[in-house]
């Protein structure tokens, strides 16, 4: 685990705890900086992953506030200002998958625009179903460059953004997402347990490493009984 992780680990404990009350400032990043004995660079990826996470905001000129509704957040909100990666969107949630599906092939003319491949270069085409706390959340398509990562079964019953991160220290920046409803096709039904013709949440997104470099095509689909949307929208002063 990165240091900022650690960072961030403790800081979230404390609010989880209400050691630090919703809506408090939390002190600047100098004197984070000091209390970890670490760097502001560090503190300030710490603070990123807790913004992401929904549980602090940063205001200009006034600092970085932990967020009223903090602890109210609902396990199966999906904020569309995150990555979309079910371990790390649920910290505190037991996060489990279902491998259905892992080939490797040639890429189509679709996935070459998206992810910038060349003719000839080969992507993965993976399929799963996660579950939190043994409820099905979601049912993952996702194409994946062969050059990105050497993608298993056994990598595919846990956090493939995790797997990126620490086994080939890939740096994760963020995705173009499209949100959209739709139907129950037979297929969602087999995995996700719908009734066909049954409103369904899907979210398309494109994911790029810091470099800009896309390494994700992918699409997830929700059950619209335990999902929901939110983002926060901040105005320039």
């Amino acid at each position: 685990m990165y240091k900022y992780e650690k960072i961030s680990q403790a800081i979230r404990k404390q609010i989880i705890e209400q050691k630090i009350k919703p809506g408090a400032l939390l002190p600047d990043q100098n004197q984070l900086a000091k209390e970890f004995n670490t760097t502001r660079i560090t503190i300030g990826k710490a603070l990123q992953s807790l913004i992401i996470e929904g549980l602090i905001y940063s205001k200009r000129g006034a600092g970085t506030f932990v967020r009223k509704d903090a602890h109210l957040n609902d396990e199966f909100t999906n904020d569309v200002d995150k990555p979309l990666g079910t371990t790390s969107t649920h910290p505190h949630s037991k996060v489990t998958s279902k491998y259905i599906h892992l080939t490797a092939r040639i890429a189509n003319e679709v996935e070459k625009k998206n992810l910038l491949l060349e003719d000839g270069e080969t992507v993965y085409v993976i399929k799963r179903t996660r579950f939190i706390e043994g409820k099905a959340y979601s049912y993952e398509q996702t194409i994946m460059p062969t050059k990105i990562a050497t993608i298993t079964e056994e990598v595919l019953k846990k956090s493939i953004y995790q797997y990126l991160e620490h086994e080939y220290h890939l740096e994760l920046a963020g995705s173009h997402r499209q949100i959209t409803a739709r139907k129950v096709s037979e297929e969602d039904a087999k995995f996700l347990g719908e009734k066909l013709g049954d409103p369904i949440l899907v979210i398309s997104q494109t994911s790029y490493l810091v470099d800009g470099t896309p390494f994700e095509f992918s699409e997830s689909r929700f059950p619209y009984r335990s999902s929901a949307v939110s983002a926060d929208v901040n105005l320039l002063e």
